[in-house]
């Protein structure tokens, strides 16, 4: 009986859904000037708040220029600007202002996402690979 018991809350683990980071929201703030994230996780947003280093945002959230030929997404360089924590939100200002027409993206990388034992198995990661999401807009 202790076996079957076992058995069944193995099976019920083995059945449950992994839980995914946060989601990140963009939004165009000060008449199109900046963009502010939403949704970050906040202790890791307060860690990296603490850090002298304030390029480490870049690291997060970089935001790119959309190029003509979206292949050439992962060559294009980071578009260089301020970052600044204020409440539960992160603002990015570019050095450069927004484009009007040009479509931009911002790419989010999903720390520990993907990164089970049951991913590496079922061949959905692997080691090494960071997931990531594109969250393209356009000013």
């Amino acid at each position: 009986m202790k076996k079957l018991s076992i058995l069944i809350l193995l099976f019920i683990a083995a059945c449950t859904q992994p839980k995914h980071p946060a989601q990140v929201q963009i939004a165009l703030i000060n008449q199109g000037r900046s963009i502010q994230f939403k949704g970050l996780d906040n202790v890791l947003m307060q860690d990296i708040a603490r850090d002298s280093d304030k390029n480490v945002w870049q690291n997060l959230v970089p935001v790119f220029r959309m190029p003509a030929d979206t292949d050439l997404k992962n060559y294009q360089p980071v578009q260089p600007g301020q970052y600044v924590l204020k409440d539960s939100a992160l603002v990015f200002t570019p050095d450069t202002p927004f484009v009007k027409g040009q479509t931009y993206f911002v790419r989010n990388f999903r720390l520990g996402e993907g990164a089970t034992l049951a991913d590496y198995v079922k061949g959905r990661s692997q080691p090494g690979k960071v997931h990531f999401i594109d969250l393209i807009f356009k000013q």
